[in-house]
């Protein structure tokens, strides 16, 4: 559906996204991930045809976004992490301007923006001006917007930051809900968010690509075991005895504490951190020595990210800036 070739954005001496190759495929959705000044905005700007690329290509649906855009924007839909509203103008008002710029016009018009009133939520505030609207709405009107015209993909840069934890849960829903129908591609810094929403993560970092897989693959191939560690009054040489023969243990690292008491953190290769934790716990219940304390620790997507975000690991590739919105004479922005 959307395949990024080798591209590279550079102001000046620095490089914003550095030959970043990846495709998207149709029907799913897709976490953009990265630290601030990653890339992931400017990347998007340029998936969206809303900034020149310095090297290489970007085709939506075959069609190329700089020498097809007209074409190729059809194919988009678009929500910039500041969205492009008008803010003296209700959301009917609003909505029938987009829908015109993007060549809607008459009874199909009319019964798009409705549409997509009601499928954002946003028909009970359609009269109101908009800068009487919650930061909720506002990112609903957004998302609105950018659903006019039938879009085969929907690209959100951020839709929920700065709303609160109901209003978050309703964006989620609402991200669900489209990508039931279409392509989406949205970024976020909220790692559970991607994590709970997304059927495939992509990470970048210093403009770089540094992974594309789904969640569970990610969790399952890219982190540091997962780990086991145990506190015992048992003295270190014991504890290394005792735990020699038990299976699935890639390291061990013993510890005497300042208190007399031993720690030994414990990595495994098994996919269940907890079946290593029976097998310690059954260790020392056999040789009668006393286990005092025993956590685990699982890979989880937080671990990944800054795991991958701080080191120089490279998995797959994109990068990123920001855009600013359209004004209207007194939209008050």
């Amino acid at each position: 559906m959307i395949e990024l070739s080798h591209l590279t954005k550079r102001y000046g001496n620095h490089t914003a996204v550095s030959d970043l190759s990846l495709t998207v495929d149709s029907g799913q959705i897709y976490g953009f991930l990265g630290p601030n000044g990653a890339g992931k905005s400017t990347t998007m700007n340029i998936m969206t045809g809303c900034l020149s690329a310095t090297e290489g290509a970007v085709r939506i649906d075959g069609c190329d976004i700089f020498r097809e855009p007209d074409r190729a924007k059809r194919l988009i839909g678009y929500l910039p992490e500041q969205p492009p509203l008008y803010l003296n103008e209700t959301p009917e008002e609003y909505l029938r301007f987009v829908g015109e710029a993007k060549g809607l016009r008459g009874a199909e018009l009319e019964r798009q923006v409705e549409e997509v009133l009601q499928q954002t939520g946003t028909r009970e505030v359609a009269r109101r001006r908009i800068f009487a609207l919650s930061k909720g709405y506002k990112q609903r009107l957004g998302i609105a917007q950018a659903l006019l015209g039938n879009p085969r993909v929907i690209i959100l840069d951020e839709p929920t930051v700065g709303l609160d934890p109901i209003q978050i849960i309703e964006i989620r829903d609402l991200i669900r809900e489209l990508g039931r129908t279409h392509t989406v591609i949205f970024s976020s810094h909220i790692l559970s968010e991607v994590q709970t929403i997304c059927d495939r993560i992509i990470m970048i970092a210093h403009g770089k690509l540094v992974a594309f897989d789904t969640p569970e693959n990610l969790e399952k191939h890219l982190l540091a075991p997962n780990e086991v560690t145990l506190t015992t009054d048992a003295g270190p040489d014991e504890v290394r005895a005792l735990l020699r023969d038990v299976e699935h243990v890639t390291s061990m690292a013993v510890e005497e504490t300042e208190t007399g008491l031993v720690t030994a953190c414990l990595g495994t290769d098994l996919p269940d951190v907890f079946d290593l934790s029976r097998a310690v716990f059954e260790t020392f219940a056999g040789s009668g020595k006393v286990l005092l304390g025993l956590t685990v620790k699982k890979a989880n997507l937080e671990d990944i990210f800054l795991e991958l975000a701080e080191g120089d690991d490279t998995l797959s590739a994109p990068s990123g800036s920001e855009a600013e919105s359209p004004k209207r004479e007194g939209d008050g922005l």
